[in-house]
This record gives C-alpha cells, structure tokens and sequence, in this order.
C-alpha cells in the first residue's frame, strides 16, 4: 500500500499538475466566511448551569463505551471511573482532555482551490447523507443504486454553492454492505475534486478509506494534512458503541477529522425540554471530542448536534420547529465556548414530496443553521421524508437557495458605494435609480438571483408550459447530467485505485447485512 502511493508520489505529481491545468473545472463559491454575528439565545447564568449540569451527568451518571476494551482502557488510565462498560468522567477531566484539539483546520481537496477551512467564522457546506431511497419525478421513490450515488457525487461537484462533496449521499444498496464503501469512495475521489467524507460503518472500512487516501494524495501527505471527515455518531442516550469508536479511532491515529455528534429525536432519544437535550448534548459532545484526544492528542474534530423534535401523536420525527431552532443556538454557544469547530443545521423537512411543506422546513433549518454558527454543514441539500429519501430534483433546489447564506454572510457594506449618497444625490427627489450611474455600475452584483427559479411574466411562463419548481429541478437534473465532465485524475492513481479496489473486494464474500 505505501508503496503504491511513493510510486504516485514521486511520478504521477507533474503530470497531475499539467492534467488538472488542461482539465474542465465548474465554478465553486469559496467556503462562507460570515461577516454577521452569531444568534445566542443563551445568557451566561444558562450557559453556567447547562455546563454544570453536563459535567454532573458524566461524573455521576456516565456513559457507556461498549463492546471497547481498549477505549475503557483507554478511560482508566486517564483517570475515570470505569465500572463494566460505564464510565464516569471526573468534573474537568472531559475540558482538559479537549484543549488539545485545534479550534480550527483546513481539509484538503486534491483540487487545492477547493480546500475548505472549519472552525472559526466559516460555514462549509456538504450534501445529504444517509438515505437508503431516491426520489426523481420519472422514477418516484425507489431504492438508491451505485448508479444514483454517482449521479449526486456528479450533482455535488457542479454545485457552485456547495464546497463539500459530503460521504454516503444514498446508500447504493444494489452493492454488497460490506464492499460498497469501496465504490463511494472511489467515485467522490475520480468524480469529483472536491474534499469527502470516510466510511464510518466498520474499523476496516475507515482503514480502507485512510489507505485509499493515500494513494489520492499520497501517504506522507495524509499523515501530516487533513484530507477526510467522518461522520462519528453517538447513540443517544449516552452510549459509544465499539463500531463508531473504532472508526473515529482509526481515523484520529491517523489525522483525520471526526465529527462527534449526538443523534437526537428530542422527546425519544433526550428529553423533551431544551435545557434538558442541551444537557445531554454537551455531556455526549464532551465525552466523544475527549476520546479522541485520548487516541490521539491533537487530532481534529468538529463538535456534532443533530436535533431535531418528534410529533408526540404519531412518533414521527419533525423538522423546521422552534425548538430545534433553539436548541441548535444554544449548542452552538456551548461549542463556541469550547474552542470547538460546529457542525449543525441542513436542509431539513419531513415531506415526502420537494412541495410547499418541504419548502417551508428547509429554510426554516438553513437560515437558523447560518445564524446559529455552524462551522460544517452536512444534508445542506438533497434531503427528503425525514432523511430517509435522496431526491434529485430537492437537491438541485436546495444546492440553488444556498446562494443566499452566502449573500446573508456578507452582511451590510457600509463604504463609500454602500453608502449610495451619490446615488441619491444624482437621483434626488421624484426620479428614479435605473438608469443613474451608481446602479450601473452595481447592477451585476447587486441582488443575489435565484438561476433555478422562473421570474418571466406570467404570459411567457405559460406558453414555455407553466413549468412548477420542481419541473424546473427536473430539467436542471438532467443538463447538469448530461454536461457533466469529470475533472482530471493523474492516470497513475486512476489505475492504483482501480486496483485497490478490485483486490479489496476480491478478499471477502459478499455480504448484505
């Protein structure tokens, strides 16, 4: 393995230099770098009794790390209390652990113009992740394919507003569980030259990520750069099962960023009040983002909230409510005052169609995302019923809107042209600013403007076919598709991946559980 990837290293770099120079590139909007202050919904006696209370909870409580003899032993020689599987983590123990991450890091894409930078002011945003099924509208809703995965790797990477190729954006259930890790990662790295997420489903999996990264940039480079993000979910409440810890342990040995995020459905998996989930929150947050430092002092990692409520007449989960709005607000306060990166928010709803309700949740989830402070975005677009659907036509949309955060970013320019007084002054009482020289000059960047959305006069509209949105996605689906060009690859490392791969696969039977 090492091998293959100094054998790239030392003859595939100018030639990949020259081919990406040659190769079709589609335009990325710079990760957001916001220039607008942070909603905090949460005052410091809050803030204090929350902090407090969560470190009451892994000291007396715990929590369990299970089916992990190592990461126990791990937590014993730290200090904490191990009984059996639980550990209780002394009050300030959790806080010294962390201060040995780093507030903020970049990952690195094998296009170096698309490197993302999280922590601090930035937000970088990610497609949806997770889904078993897919959405179009010649289709309806079926299971997803290897076929429907490359398709949004593909969507993904002519994204402009999109910085992020994201990980298993549908889970390609035609391929078998345990090999089809092989195939996602194969095509986020020769179909698109944006950064991407590791497997997370297995040890070995997450190993064959990091081993397959190195042969994309090379194993010296790996080991001393960020190139993967993966998705380290906690099982809410309170345990750390030995396949998610083994993976953010592979990954964080080798330098690669975690996201350690609780999952929770607030009336299911924490309780139903705020306070009370982002008690939970933290405590989770501080136990998973320690651990990491255990395995490795310095490794990066992104501190997680997925929240979200539950319709306490049918069970279901639901999206774009009030009270996921403040707890995402008051997370982001509680991770601030860590020192950590924040990863929240996404294009969240529970309609099964990209319709009104859809609509109405997704902005609801985006804007509250942006002015919570999160750091990284995933599900930023695509996601569909409650993340159990990949739609096409909804990530087009999605990925469309994002362009506003951008714009919502900038905040207010206050210079001399965002001033205007020689607008106004040229214009003066009764006239109008069309045609003065101050919106001539601004008139391209003025407004931000929807590419997908019809503003033609309703006669025009009419007669091109009364067109909704989402027949608009469908028809952008299908361009965007059918103009897709993949962006250059080193022959060399096309080929050692190729190879990877095929021998990967070759070593185990399938197996689809």
């Amino acid at each position: 393995m090492n091998e293959v990837a100094g054998r790239r290293s030392r003859s595939g770099g100018g030639a990949s230099r020259r081919a990406e120079r040659t190769a079709v590139s589609f335009e990325t909007a710079r990760f957001i770098q916001r220039n607008i202050p942070n909603f905090e919904i949460l005052n410091e006696e809050a803030l204090q009794i929350i902090e407090h209370n969560a470190e009451t909870v892994l000291e007396e409580i715990g929590v369990n790390f299970v089916e992990n003899p190592a990461a126990l032993a791990r937590w014993r020689d730290a200090g904490a209390d191990v009984r059996g599987e639980r550990v209780h983590i002394p009050r300030g123990l959790a806080r010294k652990l962390i201060s040995t991450a780093p507030k903020t890091f970049t990952q690195h894409a094998r296009n170096a113009e698309r490197n993302v930078d999280i922590g601090g002011r930035n937000l970088v945003l990610a497609p949806v992740y997770g889904p078993h099924f897919v959405r179009d509208m010649e289709g309806g809703r079926r299971y997803a394919t290897l076929e429907d995965f490359q398709n949004f790797v593909k969507l993904g990477y002519m994204s402009k507003w999109l910085h992020h190729s994201g990980g298993t954006v549908c889970e390609p259930t035609d391929v078998p569980v345990n090999k089809r890790h092989l195939d996602m990662l194969h095509a986020h790295m020769t179909l698109s030259d944006k950064p991407f997420m590791g497997s997370v489903t297995e040890p070995s999996r997450a190993q064959d990520s990091v081993d397959m990264a190195k042969i994309l940039f090379g194993a010296d480079f790996v080991q001393q750069n960020t190139v993967m993000t993966s998705l380290i979910n906690i099982n809410s409440p309170m345990v750390f099962d030995g396949i998610m810890m083994g993976a953010l342990e592979v990954y964080a040995a080798n330098n690669q960023a975690s996201i350690v995020s609780p999952f929770i459905v607030g009336g299911a998996m924490a309780p139903v009040t705020v306070a009370g989930t982002l008690t939970q929150v933290l405590a989770e947050i501080l136990a998973g983002v320690s651990y990491s430092q255990l395995v490795r002092p310095g490794s990066p990692v992104i501190a997680g909230a997925f929240v979200t409520s539950i319709d306490m007449n049918s069970g279901a989960p639901t999206f774009g409510t009030p009270e996921a709005s403040h707890i995402t607000y008051g997370a982001g306060q509680l991770v601030r005052r860590l020192g950590l990166p924040y990863r929240s928010g996404g294009s969240f709803c529970g309609s099964k169609l990209p319709d009104a309700q859809a609509a109405y949740e997704t902005a609801n989830s985006l804007n509250m995302a942006l002015l919570a402070g999160v750091n990284f975005m995933l599900h930023a677009c695509g996601w569909l019923e409650g993340g159990l659907v990949s739609s096409y036509e909804k990530f087009v949309m999605d990925a469309d809107q994002l362009g506003t955060l951008h714009h919502l970013a900038q905040g207010i320019q206050v210079d001399l042209n965002g001033q205007a007084m020689d607008a106004i002054r040229e214009v003066g009482p009764g006239g109008h600013y069309l045609g003065c020289q101050h919106t001539q000059a601004n008139f391209k960047s003025a407004f931000w403007r929807s590419d997908l959305f019809d503003y033609k006069p309703f006669e025009t509209w009419a007669e091109e076919g009364a067109r909704d949105t989402q027949a608009l996605a469908n028809e952008r689906v299908k361009r965007q598709l059918a103009d897709y060009q993949a962006p250059d690859l080193d022959p060399g490392t096309r080929e050692a991946l190729d190879a990877f791969v095929a021998r990967r696969k070759s070593e185990m039977p399938d197996a689809f559980i």
